[in-house]
């Protein structure tokens, strides 16, 4: 069962809310963050997963704001998973005017504050108080060590392919992180020694995943140069196992 709702956070924001069915017990409440091309159709479907298996999902469109609507989002998308090389150089010019006012300071402030209104509405949902977690991909990985940095009711986050914003201060985060990379995501990868010491230095229980052979976003399997089945599958396990284990 899903639903579209509206939240306010110094203006309205959709949220995208997709609940257990009839006859699986709630195992409490989930955020997933998007990617940078928004709430778009593929973002959904992870939040169904997910409440398939248990989880209030709670998908917020946290970039509409920022520049990118979701049929803006689902256009450059489409684009970028295709073959049309010309296509895909003009997209970068409308990508980055899109995507221009999520930069500013002042879009980060905002953005992590709607995640906690997410939280706030998620907490209200029987089975759900005590039992908050967070996930996201690209954008969103950054946004759920954001998020976790943020709010200590995040009880266990799971980013895939993100880097903590260098605004979120590590020590904050009382949650457990498992976050998933590919080894051909050279500038994640590149990071990743960084992240893992600032992560032990500010005593925080991190779990990378390196993935051999595979890039940036290889759970999306709406993008075919870049989807890979088999991490996506074992990703995805370990996730629900990681979040039943801890949130």
């Amino acid at each position: 069962m899903s639903t579209t709702l509206q939240l306010d956070h110094d203006g309205p924001f959709d949220v995208y809310l997709a609940t257990p069915p009839d006859g699986v017990a709630v195992k409490g409440g989930l955020v997933v963050i998007h990617e940078i091309w928004g709430l778009v159709d593929q973002i959904r479907s992870v939040a169904d997963r997910f409440a398939a298996a248990g989880w209030v999902a709670a998908a917020p469109d946290v970039l509409s704001r920022g520049g990118m609507q979701p049929a803006l989002g689902e256009e450059l998308m489409a684009i970028r998973a295709g073959d049309d090389d010309q296509a895909k150089n003009e997209s970068q010019t409308r990508m980055r005017e899109a995507s221009a006012p999520m930069r500013s300071p002042e879009f980060a402030v905002w953005a992590v504050g709607a995640l906690q209104k997410v939280l706030d509405h998620l907490e209200e949902i029987p089975g759900c108080s005590g039992h908050l977690a967070v996930t996201g991909f690209c954008f969103g990985g950054s946004y759920s060590f954001a998020l976790a940095a943020a709010d200590p009711r995040i009880a266990a986050a799971v980013p895939f392919y993100g880097s903590p914003p260098a605004s979120a201060d590590l020590a904050r985060i009382s949650a457990p992180v498992l976050a998933f990379y590919g080894d051909e995501d050279e500038r994640l990868i590149t990071s990743l020694p960084e992240v893992t010491a600032a992560m032990e230095s500010a005593g925080v229980d991190f779990t990378p995943v390196v993935y051999a052979g595979t890039g940036h976003a290889f759970f999306n399997d709406q993008n075919p140069h870049a989807f890979n089945a088999g991490y996506a599958a074992e990703a995805w396990t370990s996730t629900l196992a990681f979040l039943d284990a801890h949130a």
